[in-house]
């Protein structure tokens, strides 16, 4: 058998893959990137309306997450003092802990009640010098002032994170949205 018929024998294969039987051989490389340009398009298509699927949920999500955060911020019943505040947090004076921002701003007053209360020193510091001196009251009850202290402090501080979080959730979303309206506009040209 010639190269030539051997080539030939072949074509019907090609012709079945490329959807181009009956055509001339300089013709398949003009299809084939219609074909592609189809599938690109198809595929920007689908990830757009995913995307667009996606933007809402996540969006809900983050608002849910707030709304969540607050309610347990609003079931513990955190109020800032209405006087005697430090020059950061006097906006702050007698309003209830409600968001991340003002968990945050009261782990900051935590954080300052307990510097005062310890003498500047941290947990780990009292608690090496409560283990040295072990019949010491006074030490004792230092040290469980700082350890309720900071576990408040790093409780507030988690739901600060939280709140962060669900705002990062949000934004995603919001871009998620225009992201897959640009494919879906892009598909459809």
């Amino acid at each position: 058998m010639s190269t030539k018929k051997a080539l030939m024998s072949r074509r019907p294969r090609w012709d079945r893959v490329l959807g181009t039987s009956g055509t001339s051989v300089p013709d398949r490389p003009g299809r084939l990137r219609d074909r592609l340009g189809g599938m690109i398009q198809m595929f920007l298509g689908l990830v757009g309306l995913a995307l667009l699927v996606a933007a809402p949920i996540m969006i809900f999500q983050g608002f849910t997450g707030r709304r969540s955060i607050t309610s347990e911020l609003e079931q513990q019943r955190i109020s800032f003092p209405p006087t005697g505040l430090p020059a950061t947090l006097s906006a702050y004076a007698g309003r209830p802990v409600r968001t991340g921002v003002e968990a945050r701003a009261y782990s900051e007053l935590i954080a300052e009640h307990v510097l005062a209360a310890t003498g500047g020193r941290t947990y780990a510091e009292i608690t090496a010098e409560a283990q040295k001196n072990r019949t010491d009251e006074k030490l004792s009850k230092l040290r469980e002032t700082a350890f309720m202290g900071e576990t408040l402090r790093g409780a507030l501080l988690g739901a600060y994170q939280a709140w962060q979080v669900t705002l990062l959730v949000i934004g995603l979303g919001a871009l998620c949205a225009a992201m897959g309206a640009g494919f879906l506009a892009l598909a459809l040209q």
